[in-house]
């Protein structure tokens, strides 16, 4: 008795804007998929004739609103035997697009997971925004809330990462008020818009400059922001009191009182003993 090999779920590329970029194995395996889930089935459509590729396997929807639901059955397909490409509107599917939920779930069901490598907009736009490269951190989309928005902020206003967010057109001017407000004004970035399309645009300077610019014109189209790093402090700026609250907060959180000085310390560019000694201080005044 033979038993079925299990599918292979491809994860696919898109280009971000010029369907020129796509690179040439999306077209291959778009071609000889079983199953193509795709976020937006009209989009999907229009690449495929903008590729000159005749799709032969069952076109499904695959979006954040039946995203739970129709994991269960791609899973099942791909199970089967079923070779299952997910694309999203562009760019790398799972990375702040619908693809996750469905990779997880592969994966836990032991089933092959490979991809097509392709454009992201995330990597396009650290390359010519002009800022560090060597290190960054992909954030994503803020929240939609004004406070909670802040808040995520504050969380990596230290981070001496270069910063990455995609942001929608509607709250890109908000966004960068709020990133002068928590980061600093002169803190450099890049609002990169409508990368590798007709009126791309890359903007750059302080971020209250660009917060000004941004409420004043507007800014349309798909919107990547990349914020230059947290300058490391010298131990002359190191507030010991601050330290000594950073540790705190840490240990509230649940680590251990050597873990959260070592990461102060980290984030800080200071020496573990700066940090223990504002630790120890902060205790005796508080005694």
């Amino acid at each position: 008795m033979t038993t079925q090999a299990a599918g292979v779920l491809v994860l696919a590329a898109t280009p971000i804007g010029d369907p020129a970029d796509a690179p040439p194995r999306l077209g291959a395996e778009l071609a000889r998929a079983d199953i193509v889930a795709a976020e937006d089935t009209r989009r999907l459509r229009r690449l495929t004739g903008a590729l000159g590729v005749e799709l032969t396997g069952r076109v499904v929807s695959y979006f954040e609103g039946n995203e739970a639901g129709r994991t269960f059955e791609l899973v099942e397909a791909l199970a089967g035997g079923a070779r299952v490409v997910l694309v999203t509107d562009a760019g790398m599917p799972s990375v702040s697009d619908p693809g996750y939920r469905l990779v997880a779930a592969a994966v836990e069901r032991g089933i092959t997971v490979t991809a097509v490598p392709g454009p992201s907009a995330v990597l396009t736009a650290l390359a010519v925004s002009g800022l560090p490269v060597d290190r960054f951190c992909f954030e994503g989309f803020l929240p939609r809330k004004a406070g909670e928005r802040r808040a995520r902020l504050r969380e990596v206003a230290a981070d001496r990462r270069t910063l990455v967010y995609f942001e929608a057109t509607h709250r890109i001017d908000d966004t960068l008020a709020a990133m002068a407000e928590v980061f600093g004004p002169e803190r450099r970035a890049a609002v990169c818009r409508e990368l590798t399309k007709t009126y791309e645009e890359v903007r750059r300077g302080p971020l209250a400059e660009l917060a000004r610019w941004a409420a004043q014109e507007g800014v349309r189209g798909e919107i990547t922001v990349v914020v230059e790093g947290a300058p490391a402090p010298g131990p002359a700026q190191a507030d010991p009191a601050e330290l000594a609250r950073r540790v705190a907060e840490r240990e509230a959180a649940g680590e251990r009182r050597k873990e959260a000085i070592s990461s102060v310390a980290s984030e800080s560019g200071l020496a573990k003993r700066v940090v223990f000694d504002a630790v120890v201080a902060a205790k005796h005044s508080a005694g």
